[in-house]
């Protein structure tokens, strides 16, 4: 965009889809005010991949400081936007920024409404991988999962959830579920190294001679997760746990069961068929039932926006334009308003934000820059729009909050204090595990305090 004013964006969440949107716009000669619900950047790349993928995370954390290195990028972290948030998206939008770019991802759980889902032992896999990934408030609470599993989906946090189960927790039992047939797994065939070794292949086996006879010809490679997983077992990563892997298909669960004190005790599936309904292939009821012993139930079906976001809803995702004005690769990043049956002019979205679920960070990165890339043509129509955006109304409109906001200052302190702590310990990797470790370390460093004290560093762990 050659000769533009300085325009300002406001970005709502720095997670792979907000950062790399953030580096598109500076390149385009664009001011960026960052706001992030969590302490740290990152969002996706920080507290989905799995921890032991330490040299992935180090990588998307260089990377990420290098674009927040920009002076044209501020950033305000542990600011919550939303009806119940520090600040509404509708005061952002007053404060002077030409457009808002939406990426917060997709922070409202999908449940099936059984019966049963209050009890405990319930869970939604997000909630899982954040606490296992030390996401506050996620990494304080109890996740039991007890020595039998059940995890409804086959996808890639699917199997995050069953190495956690089998490397971590060392469980009994862990069983994968899907509704559809074998041959529509979802998980990825890197995922299998550290959880093939724990698989029952002599249960695979017999489950998919179970179904081969119904499904026929209508399910695509019905062996496919068994050749999968035979082919990982030569780089399997053996391991000390007994924990038994298994997987049932054409199961769709119904109603989970509980005892006395609310405590699962196992879940009652209907069995499905396949059948084909003009090129579709679809999995429907039989009507007999099955079940399933459990402790815990984790449903790894995807995820959903959140509605206290204050943006129009259809269910799990924002509304997007359905005429975009500017489509990206076919792909609408425009906010709509079904009941006004216009966009919202100036708010765009990007990353799960536009559709939940949908990829891992190379995907988020790419949507992200395709959701700066659509915002940048609508700042085109603009021509020289007067608005300005005060850095120090800002300042002063967080301080009314109560709340410490974390600047990028703030984050180097952090990252520097959670070196020295790793040092101490001798891993390889070290995170705070609540918002008030993180933010007394950056009030340490703020004071100009030493951080290689061992009192200091002894009080912090």
């Amino acid at each position: 965009m050659e000769n533009q004013p300085f325009y300002t964006v406001a970005v709502i969440g720095a997670g792979p889809a907000g950062l790399y949107a953030a580096q598109e716009l500076v390149r385009n000669g664009v001011r960026v005010v960052l706001f992030n619900r969590d302490i740290k950047p990152g969002g996706l790349a920080e507290y989905g991949v799995y921890p032991e993928k330490l040299k992935l995370k180090v990588g998307f954390r260089a990377a990420f400081s290098q674009i927040l290195d920009s002076v044209q990028i501020e950033y305000y972290g542990n600011v919550l936007v939303g009806r119940d948030g520090d600040l509404t998206l509708e005061e952002i939008r007053s404060m002077g920024f030409q457009a808002v770019l939406v990426t917060v991802g997709a922070q409202g759980t999908k449940w099936l409404g059984l019966q049963g889902e209050s009890l405990k032992g319930v869970y939604h896999a997000k909630d899982v991988v954040y606490h296992y990934n030390k996401l506050p408030p996620f990494s304080q609470r109890d996740y039991a999962l007890g020595r039998r599993i059940v995890i409804v989906g086959v996808g890639n946090v699917m199997m995050d959830i069953a190495r956690y189960s089998i490397t971590i927790l060392k469980a009994d039992q862990v069983t994968a579920v899907a509704r559809r047939g074998p041959g529509e797994i979802k998980f990825d065939k890197a995922e299998l190294d550290a959880v093939s070794y724990n698989v029952d292949l002599d249960a695979m086996k017999v489950e998919i001679n179970r179904l081969l006879p119904s499904i026929g010809g209508l399910s695509d490679n019905p062996e496919k997760p068994l050749s999968l997983i035979e082919a990982a077992l030569p780089k399997a990563i053996k391991n000390d746990s007994q924990t038994r892997f298994s997987f049932r298909f054409l199961l769709s669960p119904v109603r989970i069961l509980g005892d006395e004190n609310d405590n699962v005790v196992g879940v009652e599936f209907e069995e499905n068929r396949l059948v084909k309904e003009g090129d579709d292939i679809k999995a429907v009821g039989t009507g007999h039932k099955t079940k399933l012993d459990a402790d815990s139930v984790v449903f790894a079906i995807g995820d959903s926006v959140d509605e206290k976001l204050g943006l129009p809803v259809r269910s799990p995702e924002f509304v997007k334009n359905p005429e975009p004005r500017y489509p990206m690769d076919e792909n609408s990043y425009e906010v709509f308003d079904p009941v006004s049956g216009v966009p919202l002019q100036d708010v765009f979205l990007a990353g799960w934000a536009r559709r939940a679920s949908t990829g891992l960070v190379g995907i988020t990165r790419r949507d992200g820059i395709n959701g700066a890339r659509a915002l940048l043509k609508y700042l085109e129509t603009l021509g020289e729009d007067k608005r300005t955006v005060s850095i120090d109304a800002i300042h002063d409109r967080l301080a009314q909050t109560g709340k410490p906001v974390v600047t990028k200052p703030d984050l180097v302190c952090l990252q520097t204090v959670e070196k020295d702590m790793a040092a101490k310990l001798g891993a390889a990797d070290f995170k705070f595990a609540s918002h008030e470790e993180m933010l007394q370390a950056i009030g340490h460093c703020r004071a100009g305090v030493r951080f290689d004290q061992p009192d200091l560093l002894g009080r912090l762990l």
